[in-house]
């Protein structure tokens, strides 16, 4: 299956937290889209891998996404080298996307950052055909994304694009809600965390609307990007 964007984040939850609306618009213009975790979040505070698996399928399930899967890659412990590369590189020629949503390049977890460099460099070395991989047997063909695009998280970057989510902030907070081991809940008995307060869900609205609001719309999503983008024409940016 080719996809048009392939959403990748190095936790559950990422995905859904830093670009889950714009996941939805292009799923709303019939765009196939996919999912793809890199750890399974094992060295969280709360939950377990086994809760994040479950609860990443049901936010999955709530974006409607085509595909998806998880690497597995060591949480917290993962590298930035060519064994990793190689088996994200077999992932995107396996789906061909179009556009890639990645981790922010610097952020306050140390994977985040690691995981962005990491799928920058995979989806570049991708392209290079003398680069070997193969899928069920079968050699694969060298693809690279036009182009990746890196969601914000923790840390507060100036987006160099903004999506307008106008329509689609209430089922991102949903697919958010899907990861209930993560986020607050007054009945659970686990430590709090960073993202277990219930001030943090109205943080994400907040940067929502902030975002929305720097382009004249209800609500959006920052992403930044390393390459230069180009129009047709101004009458593009309108």
């Amino acid at each position: 299956m080719k996809l048009h964007l392939l959403a990748i984040g190095v936790h559950p939850d990422d995905v859904e937290l830093g670009c889950s609306g714009t996941i939805l618009k292009h799923i709303s213009i019939g765009q196939q889209v996919g999912i793809l975790h890199l750890t399974q979040g094992e060295l969280g505070t709360r939950g377990s891998a086994e809760t994040r698996s479950s609860e990443a399928a049901e936010a999955a399930h709530i974006l409607g996404v085509a595909v998806l899967e998880n690497l597995e890659f060591a949480d917290g412990f993962f590298k930035n080298d060519n064994e990793h590369q190689l088996k994200l590189i077999e992932v995107i020629r396996k789906y061909q996307p179009d556009i890639v949503l990645a981790n922010a390049l610097d952020d306050r977890h140390p994977d985040h950052g690691r995981a962005g460099w990491l799928i920058e460099e995979a989806c570049f070395l991708s392209g290079l055909r003398r680069i070997e991989t193969s899928h069920e047997g079968k050699l694969q063909d060298a693809w690279r994304p036009k182009t990746i695009y890196h969601y914000i998280q923790a840390y507060e970057h100036r987006p160099d694009i903004v999506v307008d989510i106008s329509s689609f902030l209430e089922k991102k907070m949903e697919a958010i809600r899907a990861y209930k081991s993560q986020f607050y809940d007054p009945n659970s008995k686990e430590p709090q965390t960073f993202i277990s307060t219930p001030e943090f869900m109205e943080l994400v609205k907040a940067r929502a609307l902030q975002q929305g609001q720097s382009i004249g719309v209800k609500y959006g999503e920052g992403f930044n990007v390393r390459r230069q983008m180009g129009v047709k024409s101004l009458s593009d940016l309108i």
